[in-house]
């Protein structure tokens, strides 16, 4: 027996949240930006209207004003997107407990237990898309289909606000026209790549020998192979057992190029700062770090280190980051751009291998204490109660304030 599996996804989902509060917006196109003061001016979502201008997310925002001058903006705010996130996951529950988050606006459901309850899959894609529409003023597309892939793809295929149904009778007749690039999965540069071999449209690649497709791009050519013939058993996790964070990062596109030493060792701390406290925060130590740098030019290096213990402390993330950029970046090189994410994660309880006389082990488990009083007091008064001192007052942007008790 098939399975029933719904993928929902929220239309315009930011831009969606943030005229609950701008009503007076919803008639004229408008869109959710970054601060262009900060240089974080891209377009993070827009309304329909702004669409039908061919404002497109990820565009820059003067970008978007050459095609739209009357173009609205407001400043995002994720704090909200998280909260709306969690009432429309909870809407999800009330029909299953097999939800899966793909991201804050995404989630797949597997409702084939609750078909004699809730009646056909369409029947509760579409009582979905209306309590959400009624409880909460929001929109989404739900596709409707037997494996996970082929749903994600029928939300897609119509917005806004519809239910797309993909069965086995009828997927080749839906998505076989479709351009390659339209195949989950397929980005430009594999799309272009398989438009030199004359596979122009997921029926293209369908029909193609699996083989083929293989020597070309490998394991993820086999992959995409089994997704353009409907091919995928993944299953739909559990909303309570979802997928382990694999990692935890924090980056930014700073205020001003970064210039020399000082400059980079207040961006590596700051970040470094908040990477250890969301660690601490979920219980986690990473064993390894890695930091991301883009230039002016927009190159990016990518490049990580392993640590011979774990740790969730902001000194020696810190250290370790600082380590890489020293092998890797020439200080005197502007940076645009900085990201530290902490890679290799286990739970904060696992054991450390002790050094010979375990001063290693005694300063982080001071560092540890010293920090988790630090997390304590910024939850009670604001995450700027307190902070390193070569951070505070900084012109470069970092800014990574929340109100208290909200941390």
């Amino acid at each position: 027996m098939d399975r029933t599996v719904l993928h929902c996804d929220m239309n315009g989902f930011y831009a969606s949240v943030e005229l609950l509060d701008h009503p007076h917006l919803k008639n004229v196109p408008m869109a959710v930006c970054g601060s262009p003061e900060n240089r974080h001016g891209i377009i993070l979502a827009k309304n329909e209207i702004a669409k039908g201008f061919g404002v497109v997310t990820a565009e820059t925002l003067w970008q978007a004003r050459r095609k739209c001058p009357e173009l609205q903006v407001v400043p995002p705010h994720h704090d909200k997107y998280r909260h709306y996130s969690r009432l429309i996951n909870e809407i999800y529950l009330r029909f299953t407990d097999m939800v899966e988050p793909f991201s804050v606006d995404e989630s797949w459901l597997d409702v084939t237990g609750s078909l004699r309850l809730f009646g056909s899959g369409r029947q509760i894609a579409d009582t979905i898309r209306r309590t959400v529409r009624e409880e909460l003023g929001l929109t989404l597309s739900a596709g409707v289909s037997f494996n996970k892939i082929f749903a994600k793809m029928g939300s897609d295929y119509k917005k806004p606000d519809a239910t797309t149904v993909i069965t086995r009778e009828n997927y080749r007749s839906i998505l076989w026209p479709l351009d390659i690039e339209s195949l989950f999965f397929v980005g430009s540069a594999t799309a272009a790549r398989l438009r030199g071999y004359g596979i122009n449209t997921i029926g293209d690649l369908a029909l193609s020998e699996r083989s083929l497709i293989s020597r070309l791009l490998g394991k993820q050519g086999s992959v995409i192979h089994d997704y353009a013939n409907g091919l995928d058993d993944t299953p739909v996790l559990r909303y309570d057992r979802r997928e382990d964070i694999k990692s935890i990062g924090n980056g930014i596109t700073f205020r001003r190029n970064l210039s020399g030493e000082e400059d980079i060792k207040t961006a590596v701390t700051g970040l470094a700062d908040t990477v250890a406290t969301r660690l601490r925060k979920h219980h986690m130590k990473c064993f390894g770090v890695k930091v991301d740098i883009k230039d002016t030019r927009l190159k990016v290096i990518s490049r990580q280190q392993q640590l011979d213990n774990p740790t969730n402390v902001t000194g020696v993330i810190s250290a370790a980051a600082l380590s890489i950029i020293k092998k890797s970046w020439r200080f005197r090189e502007p940076v645009r751009m900085l990201t530290i994410t902490a890679i290799n994660l286990c739970h904060e309880n696992q054991s450390r291998q002790l050094s010979l006389f375990s001063s290693e082990d005694l300063l982080e488990e001071k560092g540890e204490k010293l920090e988790k009083a630090v997390d304590v007091i910024r939850k009670k008064y604001g995450t700027d109660a307190i902070s390193f001192g070569s951070v505070i007052g900084n012109d470069i942007g970092l800014d990574f304030k929340t109100p208290r008790g909200k941390e």
